[in-house]
């Protein structure tokens, strides 16, 4: 076995099986790539499900018709039904070319392994996503201030080289199994693939207040009232980049290029 296969088996999948939270996921993801406005009947992918909740609530959604796939490299699921699921090995999709109308892959760029399998995994989604079909990306930033797997500040602010002997000093784990992503990152890897993209960094939070707070709350009227240049300032520093991406021109991010 050489080094890259013995790295590359000690990877988790770090799943989230909150079901609760994973239909409010599946809300804003519906919200962020305007699925409502789509021709129906869809075919969806899924990678990396998890606990099915995601893959379940547009399989199951009562206004739109959409054929749900969903595939991960471990079977975590709690909903089983209403959809299809295939158990994969690293980031080859077993569908044919141009298969789906939607394709989102939520916090799992970060497991695939290193830059080269980053760029695999959407090269893949390139392959079996239909021309006119939209994709939705989310990923950990690399500067937000506590890493999110493991829940240490700054852990993946550190030089990849030292983040696991940070994680080794505090006994948390042997191996820091995750590459999470800056902006520039991201983007470049979009490119590289043939992707166009819209980055939703403010949208999305304004989505996530809107699902998760009652609208009296202070919280609620503060975001209400903030413009998006405003939330766009602490871009950099967002705990979670979203993409929305497709194969044709879409409207230039909201992350601004210099503020990485």
């Amino acid at each position: 076995m050489t080094g890259k296969e013995t790295i590359e088996r000690r990877r988790q999948p770090h799943a989230v099986l909150d079901l609760a939270s994973r239909r409010l996921k599946a809300v804003k993801i519906e919200r962020l790539l305007d699925l409502s406005a789509r021709q129906q009947p869809m075919r969806m992918l899924e990678i990396g499900t998890g606990s099915g909740g995601i893959a379940h609530y547009f399989a199951t959604h009562p206004d739109m018709r959409i054929e749900v796939d969903a595939v991960d490299v471990v079977d975590s699921r709690l909903i089983q039904e209403n959809y299809r699921f295939e158990l994969v090995s690293g980031t080859a999709l077993p569908f044919p070319d141009q298969s789906f109308d939607v394709v989102l892959t939520n916090h799992v760029i970060e497991h695939v392994g290193d830059q080269s399998a980053q760029l695999a995994h959407l090269h893949e989604i390139r392959r079996v996503l239909r021309s006119e079909g939209v994709g939705y990306l989310a990923v950990p930033n690399r500067w937000r201030l506590v890493e999110p797997h493991y829940r240490l500040a700054l852990l993946s602010w550190w030089p990849r080289r030292w983040r696991s002997m940070y994680l080794r000093m505090l006994r948390k784990a042997e191996f820091y199994d995750c590459e999470p992503l800056s902006s520039k990152q991201v983007e470049h890897l979009l490119r590289q693939s043939g992707f166009a993209y819209e980055g939703l960094g403010a949208r999305a939070l304004r989505e996530t207040v809107e699902l998760e707070y009652l609208p009296r709350s202070s919280v609620r009227r503060l975001f209400d009232r903030m413009p998006d240049f405003c939330i766009t300032v602490f871009a950099p520093l967002m705990p979670t980049l979203i993409y929305r991406f497709c194969s044709t021109p879409v409207a230039t991010p909201d992350i601004p290029s210099g503020s990485r």
